[in-house]
């Protein structure tokens, strides 16, 4: 007997081993109200491994999947799937804010930090399941997700990487559910945006060619050029001026007694018209042309006009975020600017502080999240859910060449991407949706982006709403933007 007991301890090792390395899933079942009716429906939460090129799980794809019960054909039910942005953020803003069957409900008048424990969580009578499944996906080192032994982070963080890995995560649950024959979709938040439009590109290579139905983009971000507000990149300054002058309107400092899509528009013109010309123009506008256009800016900006004249014109984003309102001493939120943070270093000139908005909001989606996988889906798992990861971004690969092809660098432009994607698949249909008060991917930059780079408009649907970067925090503007998706969703499911 003892000649043998090394082997049987070995073998049971390696058994037991390979059982602690299959990847977890977690069933519940539940019923709630969707549309106008009580449904049934099943939630799965679990790990999808991607394997490397030795067949090894190289890293474990977490995500949650709500399936309508009781479908008579669930192989042809149309599923949509669902990410944030960061990089480095899990879809925990999407899951518990917009279309999920649970929200985290916070201050829709941004006039309330979301405080402490307990948070309001509460059924969310807007979700979207009795339309269409619905798959929340974690990328690489977000969430529960995470790289295993045999995989690298170098081959999931980056920009092509992580494009490619969705792909793959979404080939391998349509292949597991039968689902190649079902209406797809993908809905995008900021730099989920930017992974969306690489994607739906992906999809269509590797000899396993998936065209999607349509692409909900919410908050978009695919040509970088006018969502960058540094000081030598002159585009910027004419796409977030027109969110300036919504965000001036909003505190009471520019356009009083005017509506907001009005001044909104009239803002629009004079970019068009007199203040990118003005740019270009640079140190030779005369100074009487300098004075009229400051006090163009003034006018639509709130800002003072000698301090515009000091800018040169010139005003970049985080400058105006800490210039509005410093004689009340407040700072505005870049994600929303609704909100606003008093700061301790009152002589800066830009934000010194965590986003106004981000801060008001994050401790209720962790705590809603959490909640929700413990309480409703039964999630156990020893690591802790990443609601965001700072390790990702500075080490993320930005680069767009293929491997040994040069690269230098410029800004993310993925619009081309789009472009392509929409010319391969003739079908493919697109929904943007623009908060006025968003400071990071200012609205008008959306329309700058779609403007150009080939992207046939006639196929996109572009949606605005008084709210921010997640404008569904703002209650009015959830309800507008889900009878939105579903107009667009039914649009092309009828087709």
């Amino acid at each position: 007997m003892k000649t043998y007991l090394p082997i049987i301890l070995l073998l049971w090792g390696v058994t037991n081993l390979a059982a602690q390395t299959d990847p977890v899933q977690f069933t519940s079942h539940h019923q709630q109200a969707f549309g106008n009716s009580k449904r049934n429906y099943t939630a799965i939460a679990g790990e999808t491994y991607l394997k490397n090129e030795k067949d090894e799980p190289a890293a474990a794809i977490w995500s949650v999947s709500y399936l309508l019960d009781g479908v008579a054909r669930p192989q042809e039910r149309a599923v949509m799937f669902v990410f944030n942005g960061g990089p480095g953020s899990a879809s925990v803003w999407l899951h518990m804010g917009l279309f999920g069957p649970k929200l985290a409900q916070v201050a829709s008048a941004a006039n309330a930090d979301d405080g402490v424990a307990p948070y309001p969580i509460i059924d969310n009578p807007y979700s979207l399941l009795d339309l269409v499944d619905l798959v929340f996906v974690d990328p690489v080192g977000t969430g529960y997700s995470t790289v295993l032994p045999a995989g690298k982070t170098s081959n999931y963080w980056g920009l092509t990487e992580d494009a490619q890995s969705i792909a793959d995560f979404i080939r391998e649950w349509v292949r597991k559910n039968q689902r190649w024959n079902a209406p797809k979709f993908i809905a995008g938040e900021s730099f989920g945006t930017t992974r969306a439009a690489g994607v739906a590109a992906a999809l269509h290579r590797d000899g396993q060619d998936m065209a999607l139905n349509g692409l909900v983009l919410i908050s978009q971000a695919l040509d970088y050029t006018g969502s960058t507000p540094e000081p030598n990149n002159l585009i910027s300054f004419l796409t977030y001026l027109p969110t300036m002058a919504a965000t001036a309107w909003y505190h009471g400092k520019a356009g009083q007694g005017q509506e907001l899509a009005p001044f909104v528009e009239a803002a629009r013109q004079f970019v068009y018209d007199e203040y990118a010309p003005a740019l270009l123009r640079g140190s030779s506008l005369t100074t009487e042309k300098q004075q009229v256009i400051a006090e163009r800016l003034h006018n639509f900006t709130g800002l003072e006009t000698d301090y515009i004249l000091r800018s040169n014109l010139r005003v970049t984003a985080p400058r105006f975020r800490k210039e509005l309102l410093r004689p009340q001493g407040l700072t505005l939120g870049g994600l929303d600017s609704r909100y606003t943070l008093q700061e301790y270093d009152q002589t800066a000139d830009g934000p010194t502080h965590d986003d106004a908005a981000s801060a008001a909001i994050s401790s209720a989606y962790t705590a809603a999240m959490n909640t929700h996988f413990a309480q409703n889906l039964g999630v156990l798992m020893e690591r802790p859910y990443l609601t965001s990861n700072r390790q990702i971004y500075p080490a993320w690969n930005w680069g767009q060449s293929q491997p040994g092809t040069g690269w230098e660098p410029a800004y993310v432009n993925v619009a081309p991407q789009l472009s392509a994607a929409m010319r391969t698949n003739q079908a493919l249909r697109v929904l943007v949706a623009n908060g006025y008060y968003d400071l990071v991917t200012p609205f008008f930059d959306a329309e700058y982006t779609f403007q150009r780079h080939g992207i046939l408009v006639d196929r996109v649907k572009m949606q605005y709403y008084e709210g921010g970067h997640m404008m569904y925090t703002q209650h009015q503007a959830l309800q507008q933007l889900t009878t939105d998706i579903r107009s667009f969703l039914a649009a092309c499911l009828s087709e």
